[in-house]
């Protein structure tokens, strides 16, 4: 339990949202922290030093620069403020329980990661169809699980449900924050079932293995520790129709995007924004981004 109350913030993504909505604007129309909590008392139950700790943190969408008397403070040393993820997400899916409903019912599999920029701003989801190599990226502005339910909320309405549930009938993914809340991602607003989720065992990498040997792909594009806050989803767009039209030896020198059209049809491409390079105009490098 000790160990437990230091993993981070002890707060739901819910409580986030509306804590955010209260506090950033203000903060950006020059009050200070203190104002604020005083002049709305009875919308906090939280102190003033944790609020500061989540701005610190990047957990709100105001920043330290917006308070300019932070600003001038020489920063403390501290670890990066992040989620505390509630562990009973994982009941019922874990990688053993995974291994046996393939064992029952084998379906595709959609490997579910992320890819950091600059720590703190913006981030990447990435999507690997394990079936044909295939990889979506989304632009997030922020590594929450929010953000990840309204991509998949995007995803549900494009597609729509019949397409959505064929093309994602089971998500394997690792067990970062952002993917702490699996019932938005399994069902709709409705309450109907449109996926399912699984999680790797802690630390196990190796468990979901195309998902992280496609990053090599971006990482050729995008080298680690690169900012992605000039990026827009048109840029990653760009990026993966590239990377998919790449051809692969393993698929018979076909390209994940030739193997997706065949499996689903090639109208979903045009859907998730996507368009096939021709073979000899495929660039892997750094200038397919710059501006």
């Amino acid at each position: 339990m000790l160990v437990e109350s230091r993993i981070g913030a002890n707060i739901t993504e819910d409580e986030l949202l509306a804590l955010d909505e209260i506090v950033s604007p203000l903060i950006r129309r020059g009050q200070s922290i203190h104002h604020i909590v005083t002049s709305n008392a009875d919308q906090f139950n939280i102190s003033e030093k944790t609020i500061y700790r989540y701005v610190d943190g990047r957990l709100l969408t105001a920043r330290n620069i917006d308070m300019p008397r932070v600003c001038r403070m020489k920063p403390r040393k501290t670890k990066p403020v992040v989620h505390k993820v509630d562990s009973g997400c994982r009941i019922g899916r874990t990688y053993a329980e995974y291994e046996a409903f393939m064992k029952e019912t084998p379906t595709s599999v959609v490997e579910m990661d992320s890819v950091i920029g600059r720590v703190g701003g913006k981030v990447l989801l990435t999507l690997m169809f394990t079936s044909c190599d295939f990889m979506l990226a989304f632009i997030r502005e922020r590594n929450t699980s929010q953000s990840v339910i309204d991509i998949f909320g995007w995803l549900y309405e494009v597609l729509g449900a019949k397409d959505f549930v064929s093309i994602f009938p089971l998500l394997l993914t690792d067990n970062g924050s952002e993917f702490s809340n699996p019932l938005k991602l399994e069902f709709d607003n409705d309450g109907n079932r449109r996926t399912r989720i699984f999680y790797c065992d802690p630390n196990a990498a190796f468990q979901k293995p195309h998902v992280e040997h496609n990053h090599e792909f971006i990482r050729r594009i995008l080298f680690k520790g690169k900012s992605f806050d000039n990026l827009e989803q048109d840029d990653i767009n760009l990026m993966m129709s590239h990377i998919n039209s790449y051809p692969r030896e393993k698929l018979g020198n076909k390209s994940p995007m030739e193997m997706l059209g065949f499996l689903y049809g090639l109208e979903i491409l045009e859907k998730l924004g996507l368009t096939k390079i021709p073979l000899n105009e495929i660039l892997l490098r750094p200038e397919l981004l710059k501006k």
